[in-house]
């Protein structure tokens, strides 16, 4: 008897997952624009959107020495994200098509825009719109603490210099406190006395906190006159943990809220890995996402892939471009090629 032609190797599902703030450094993915004509394109429409702000991020984003470091808030929420949304664009031309989107913070808005619930230019002007309110609040910053979200519980609250909360619980022993400066500063020396271990992030705003509630209101009236629609892909939001239903991800007052609630990162990845084996891609700089979903058992068991586009931090243009090379290749074995229909890449 003669045997039949070997099975085509099963198609894994994908999710891409987009960093939020923090994940910004300078140059980061610089490498791709002179030579991936897809990431540049998108890069290119979300800065033109901005007008002569994004054409002085780019010059900046691109230059040796910059005239605005990428540590400005005018720099590193919009090249962030047109990072972010130019890597969903490149990954998503090369024939894979994703199950699903997740992002973290400020990533979940280039989810949602690939998804389909915001247009590019609806959420390129809710962006810097934030930028721009944010400047209004009591500046602050996060810190990323080594300890469980329970273990901490006497370190957040209120504080002569403002509140302290969980802004972001990304691992099991992997949590993000926020808060204004002075009771920041305070919560930082206790945990030096009793010698828990943290780092400062790159934040210069309390994210996810209550300190942002002041810009809760007038996001809601931005986005109202905005048609938002129902998620042509699945769009797992790391703020409720589940797939946002059509009527959380139409809501205005759901993306107006995101500033003041937490990010359950882990949550949400533990929901994702317990349901099925997928293919989790970084669709962005840092590599911050790719090495907490690697620590989950899921990924450690071989059940599930994590698969990287970018360097973990900016080592030189050719380094860009062979990880991207190598995410390509790895993708198109495991997941792809698969056709990309139109409703599933669009600019807005």
């Amino acid at each position: 008897m003669t045997p039949g032609p070997p099975a085509a190797p099963r198609r894994r599902s994908v999710v891409l997952m987009f960093p939020g703030t923090g994940a910004q450094h300078p140059r980061m993915a610089a490498g791709l624009y002179p030579h991936e004509p897809v990431f540049a394109a998108a890069v290119d429409e979300v800065l033109g959107l901005l007008g002569p702000v994004g054409a002085e991020a780019r010059a900046d984003w691109l230059a040796a020495e910059p005239v605005v470091p990428m540590a400005a808030d005018t720099r590193s929420a919009p090249l962030l994200f047109a990072v972010n949304y130019a890597m969903g664009r490149l990954v998503e031309s090369w024939g894979v098509r994703p199950d699903g989107y997740l992002g973290h913070s400020m990533g979940e808005f280039t989810a949602a825009v690939l998804a389909g619930v915001f247009s590019l230019p609806d959420a390129v002007r809710l962006l810097w719109a934030r930028v721009l309110m944010q400047r209004t609040t009591p500046p602050g910053g996060m810190l990323a603490v080594a300890a469980a979200r329970e273990d901490l519980a006497g370190y957040v609250g209120g504080y002569p210099g403002g509140e302290v909360v969980v802004a972001a619980v990304n691992a099991p022993r992997h949590t993000v406190l926020s808060g204004p400066d002075g009771a920041l500063a305070e919560v930082a020396a206790r945990l030096v006395a009793d010698g828990v271990t943290f780092r400062a992030l790159a934040a210069r705003s309390p994210y996810h906190s209550p300190a942002l509630a002041p810009l809760v209101a007038p996001t809601v009236e931005l986005l109202r006159p905005m048609r938002l629609g129902a998620p042509r892909t699945p769009l797992h939001s790391a703020y409720t943990t589940e797939e946002l239903s059509v009527a959380t991800a139409t809501a205005p007052e759901f993306w107006a809220g995101q500033p003041t609630a937490p990010v359950l990162f882990w949550p949400t990845l533990d929901r994702l890995l317990g349901e099925r084996d997928l293919v989790l891609v970084e669709a962005g700089p840092a590599q911050s996402l790719t090495v907490i979903a690697r620590g989950h058992p899921a990924v450690r068991a071989g059940h599930s892939e994590v698969v990287a586009t970018l360097p973990p931090r900016a080592k030189g243009p050719e380094e860009d471009r062979r990880c991207v090379r190598a995410a390509r290749e790895r993708l198109l074995a495991l997941a792809g090629p698969r056709v990309v229909t139109p409703a599933s890449v669009h600019s807005g």
